[in-house]
């Protein structure tokens, strides 16, 4: 099976291959056709090849190993692009609003609308398969950046399909008012789909915790570990990218040797990363601080009574 790095990298080189084509179709058909809605579309594939570019490269760094001056690895890249392109997605988002309220104001001049409709069908096509490529991939590699993207392409999808049903009713009502007042809406919902993911990308850069359902699944491995563990504290979670980074302290019997603790701390780390990919465990042992500690065969504390801590 072909490993989660190339996955990605593939899937963001046919995101960019696919938003070149798209776009130099709707500019010819805008230019043709001169309707600011084709046109609209047609920035937004521009924008989608210089945010799948941006992936491209986020990607191909975030899955570089960590080095020297990187110690945590580079899955912050990503991050860095879903945040570039929520930015860019918002200001294109107003510049379209602004381009149809200027052209409500002046004369409106369509012609063969016919051509854009073909255009923006085709458009729509392409976009869902891309869309449900990208958002697969990016569940089976739990990367940000091509879900960001994936959401970019699934936009095209629901504004190309108004903006067919606009060209239809103003060829048939013929009313060319109607396409600066479509386009303006594609606008607007642009912004809105930009600060969803700038919401998203602040998250992850703020290193907000995991998802509650994702700490359950923490909590639940380290609680029916089959080892000798007390208790545990001080989790804490986060995410870089594609990695799920978490720490926390983990308390043994005092007898223990070096060597079994850290066996033990080495399976629990193992087990996570097994069952959660991207997972960057770090434990931190501590020994029991039992006054009367009876030995660690005599001990009556077992793994079913293992209970998280106060976090300190």
């Amino acid at each position: 099976m072909m490993d989660t790095s190339r996955l990605k990298i593939r899937a963001a080189r046919i995101s960019v291959s696919t938003a070149a084509g798209l776009a130099a179709i709707k500019l010819v058909a805008g230019v043709l056709t001169g309707s600011l809605a084709v046109l609209a579309s047609a920035v937004d594939s521009l924008l989608d090849i210089l945010m799948s570019g941006v992936n491209y490269f986020a990607i191909k760094h975030a899955e570089q190993p960590a080095d020297e001056s990187h110690p945590f690895g580079h899955g912050k890249f990503e991050t860095a692009a879903t945040l570039i392109q929520s930015t860019i997605i918002a200001l294109t988002g107003a510049w379209i609003c602004f381009e149809a309220v200027r052209r409500l104001t002046g004369e409106i001049e369509l012609a063969r609308i016919e051509g854009g409709m073909i255009v923006l069908l085709f458009s729509v096509a392409v976009s869902s398969a891309i869309s449900r490529y990208l958002r697969r991939t990016a569940r089976l590699t739990d990367s940000s950046a091509l879900q960001a993207d994936s959401l970019h392409f699934s936009m095209d999808v629901y504004t190309n399909l108004a903006l067919l049903l606009g060209l239809i009713l103003i060829n048939i009502l013929k009313a060319p008012w109607l396409d600066p007042i479509l386009s303006m809406l594609v606008g607007a919902y642009i912004i809105f789909e930009a600060i969803k993911l700038l919401r998203h990308g602040m998250r992850d850069m703020l290193d907000e915790e995991l998802p509650e359902s994702v700490r359950a699944e923490i909590t639940r491995l380290i609680e029916s570990h089959p080892d000798d563990l007390i208790d545990y504290h001080n989790l804490r979670t986060r995410r870089a990218g594609s990695q799920k980074i978490m720490d926390f302290h983990l308390t043994v019997c005092r007898h223990l040797t070096i060597e079994q603790a850290h066996d033990i701390a080495d399976a629990l780390e193992k087990r996570i990363e097994d069952s959660l990919p991207g997972a960057d465990v770090t434990i931190h042992m501590e020994p029991c601080g039992s006054d009367h500690c009876p030995g660690h065969d005599e001990c009556e504390q077992d793994k079913t009574r293992l209970k998280p801590r106060p976090t300190a």
